[in-house]
């Protein structure tokens, strides 16, 4: 096997963590950040690969807490090496595969059929367990079998545990196992047969509709359970003002909770279903103006931890039927750092910890992803114009699906290169393998 050759970001302004400062940075042939300082560039050898990031930032690479790979099962809409294909296109270098598969992982067998796929992956794959047996709420998944596999996030997403004494137990053996439950937070009974939010918009278009009580009293209930067992829960893309001033609340009273947002729950509302299209069908909902104008707040103050993309491909012939009948979800991976960019207006220091550092945290990966750029780290780093316009097309990018809302929105802010482990795996936006 050929060596890898040494490579320098050149040009760039590095921003993690720690702050804000010109240099360049040298990745060794072993993966890892060899020096961040000026100058390194002009040093180079003539083995050196050189990648020119000047105007641009130099971050540690993205972390996604809430991917839909699709594998094994839906294939025909994503597969773990698709997926991971838009993950890198779009700045990230690891990503959190959801359980909803068929066969949910909800057993070590099929944890390891995840990670193996994973080796062949452009980015880190992490596997989340599913908390109960086929994610159907009754009984708990053998969670410690997971977790020796090295799973340290679980989650029934797509459905929310809807019985308490489930989700009290499955808490407290999530203390003993030192891993984190997530939470997607929606009462069944309340949102059955709901297709979009319950409201002025659902009326007009005579869609059923799901209220936001149905994602708030989920959240209200694990907040309490979170103060009873003293276990961490994190909440799954939240979406109403109520549910951001729930958790608000909880964290100021020392509830051990964290909280992702979707980047649709701050830039669409339940207006877009108005045409009809399925593509803006999504779970939880879009919601009112009054509610993404709440989670954009919350953001901007820093009261929630992550942008979490809910990347959820499906096929066009899924995505084509009635909006009643298609499935919820869109694609998110190669379009967050941008809509965050754009409609946020925070700076990027701001916008990387919501996409980077803390959720890698929340991941549980924060020793290789997410941590500051020096010498001696991972070089898992992301380089992004953060003034380059770029508008998204209908093509749905490197996914294997197309249902992407965002197509012809001008955005701002775009990827140039990804390095994964070292390894440029991006390179002036195109993917190199």
């Amino acid at each position: 096997m050929t060596e890898r050759p040494r490579v320098v970001i050149a040009g760039g302004t590095v921003i993690d963590a720690a702050g804000e400062r010109a240099a360049d940075v040298a990745v060794g042939r072993d993966g890892m950040i060899a020096a961040v300082e000026q100058g390194l560039a002009s040093a180079a050898g003539g083995r050196d690969r050189v990648l020119d990031a000047r105007g641009c930032v130099v971050a540690p690479g993205l972390v996604d807490l809430h991917t839909h790979l699709r594998q094994p099962g839906g294939e025909q809409a994503e597969t773990v090496e698709s997926g991971s294909r838009a993950a890198v296109l779009g700045g990230f270098c690891a990503v959190v595969a959801m359980p909803n598969t068929d066969p949910a992982i909800d057993c070590a067998a099929v944890v390891r059929e995840v990670q193996e796929l994973g080796r062949a992956a452009l980015c880190r794959v992490e596997v989340a367990g599913a908390i109960t047996v086929d994610r159907a709420g009754e009984r708990l998944a053998p969670l410690g079998e997971m977790a020796a596999l090295g799973v340290r996030l679980f989650t029934d997403d797509g459905a929310g545990v809807q019985d308490a004494a489930v989700m009290r137990r499955a808490l407290e053996y999530a203390t003993d196992l030192g891993v984190r439950l997530a939470q997607h937070c929606e009462i069944d009974s309340l949102a059955a047969g709901g297709h979009m939010h319950e409201g002025e918009w659902s009326s007009r278009l005579g869609i059923p509709g799901i209220c936001a009580e149905a994602e708030e009293i989920m959240v209200m209930r694990d907040v309490a359970l979170s103060r009873l067992t003293g276990a961490p829960v994190h909440f799954q893309h939240l979406s109403t003002a109520g549910s951001v001033a729930i958790v608000e609340a909880a964290r100021r009273s020392g509830v051990a909770v964290t909280a992702e947002v979707a980047p649709h729950h701050f830039t669409l509302t339940d207006e877009c279903c108005a045409s009809y299209d399925a593509r803006f069908k999504v779970n939880p909902p879009l919601r009112p103006r009054e509610d993404v104008a709440a989670v954009r707040a919350a953001l901007v103050r820093g009261s929630l931890d992550a942008i979490a993309t809910d990347h959820a491909p499906h096929t066009s012939d899924a995505k084509d039927r009635p909006f009643e009948e298609a499935p919820p979800g869109m694609l998110g991976l190669e379009t967050a750092l941008a809509l965050a960019l754009t409609e946020l207006k925070l700076p990027p220091a701001e916008v990387l910890a919501l996409l980077s550092w803390q959720p890698a945290a929340i991941a549980g990966i924060d020793d290789t992803h997410g941590g500051p750029v020096e010498a001696g780290r991972p070089a898992n780093l992301c380089v992004f114009d953060p003034a380059a316009h770029w508008t998204p097309d209908d093509s749905g990018g490197a996914s294997r699906s197309r249902n992407t809302p965002y197509a012809g929105r001008r955005l701002r802010g775009r990827v140039r290169h990804t390095l994964v482990a070292g390894e440029p795996v991006v390179i002036d936006g195109e993917a190199q393998r």
